[in-house]
């Protein structure tokens, strides 16, 4: 028996409780300790995006191993881990080319002829399982190459907000962006996946990280996490400003908002031959484009789901960057609150004036 945050319908979440099947084969049963509200939950909750109804949602998550099913091989009972939203197969086109974000294999999801994972208490009744992991619930039953392993002595509460904003945010910048010492680098919205972003772009010894955001409180913490110069996207010549200071547009534009306007204005920043990277989920009927004079530019534009993050790997050197130093997830959480007070934690995300909240589990 588990207490969860269960999306009963659009709109809000119910706290309730659920029962967990037993770990099938390639299954790992864990307690979570800490799971980070994140903005893409908030496009399932108020039905942006839709999802087949009840659903736990939470994709940001850390926390213990309690059971494994008889052919796990890469964690075991005992282990702390961070969970990732893009579970691998391991051996599909994209897996065996180096592209495991992009792997939508069946085989991580039980089928529908098997028992779910996820039930109501104390009935049959199927609660679906969000994203491959359903975070925002006491325990997590997912498949092993939803999470890895970490060092014991990472904070569980800053490892959970590497499960998807460090890794969207950071893996754009090391991955997507593969940004070069001395390129110049902007950042539209500073959320917990942009600021991660601007952290990263400080890592790389990127020479001009310019934050841009509505908000002077966001403003102000990007500056904390390395950013040199910071532009009110609200300004009308937020343009101009930015080509000011890099004498001609940026390297790379990274949206991390999900907005239209977002999007078109990091296109506009781009100098010649510059990346605009979307991260942002975008409204379903959104269109981004690049215009003639763009192409003839050589300008590019492209995704990067979960900042093309191949996890077993990405996610221990980021705990490792935290662990030396040199990524500060402390800045980027705003409050820790308990599960009781997750409508209350999205409502503050809705405000936008804050960072990251974190559900921290007993």
């Amino acid at each position: 028996m588990a207490k969860a945050a269960i999306l009963e319908q659009v709109g809000s979440l119910t706290i309730g409780e659920v029962e967990l099947a037993e770990p099938g084969p390639h299954e790992v049963l864990i307690d979570t300790k800490a799971c980070g509200l994140c903005h893409s939950d908030l496009h399932f909750i108020d039905g942006a995006y839709p999802h087949p109804l009840p659903a736990i949602p939470g994709h940001e998550a850390a926390g213990v191993v309690k059971a494994v099913g008889s052919e796990v091989k890469t964690v075991k009972p005992g282990d702390h881990v961070v969970t990732c939203l893009s579970a691998f197969c391991g051996h599909c086109e994209f897996c065996v080319t180096g592209q495991m974000a992009l792997c939508v294999s069946k085989e991580v999801r039980r089928d529908q002829t098997q028992a779910p994972r996820i039930t109501r208490k104390g009935s049959d009744e199927t609660v679906a399982q969000m994203l491959n992991l359903s975070s925002f619930c006491e325990q997590m039953l997912i498949h092993e190459h939803a999470c890895v392993a970490i060092d014991k002595e990472m904070p569980l509460d800053r490892a959970a907000i590497i499960g998807c904003a460090v890794t969207t945010g950071a893996g754009a910048v090391f991955n997507a962006c593969s940004v070069v010492p001395g390129e110049a680098v902007a950042v539209i919205g500073c959320g917990g996946v942009g600021l991660a972003a601007i952290n990263a772009a400080r890592i790389t010894g990127a020479g001009k990280v310019i934050a841009i955001d509505p908000l002077p409180e966001k403003r102000e913490l990007a500056t904390a996490l390395g950013a040199t110069h910071t532009v009110d996207a609200m300004a009308e010549d937020a343009v101009e400003q930015v080509m000011k200071v890099t004498g001609g547009g940026v390297h790379h534009a990274i949206e991390a908002v999900g907005r239209q306007a977002s999007a078109d204005l990091a296109v506009k920043i781009l100098r010649r031959g510059g990346t605009a990277t979307i991260l942002g989920m975008m409204p379903l009927d959104c269109k981004v484009g690049l215009g003639a004079m763009d192409l003839l530019a050589s300008k590019k534009l492209q995704g990067a789901i979960m900042g093309n993050n191949r996890f077993p790997v990405d996610l221990p050197r980021l705990v490792d960057f935290y662990m030396r130093g040199l990524l500060d997830l402390d800045t980027i959480i705003a409050e820790r609150i308990p599960l009781e007070k997750i409508n209350e934690g999205f409502e503050k995300m809705k405000q936008g004036t804050s960072a990251r909240s974190v559900i921290v589990f007993d």
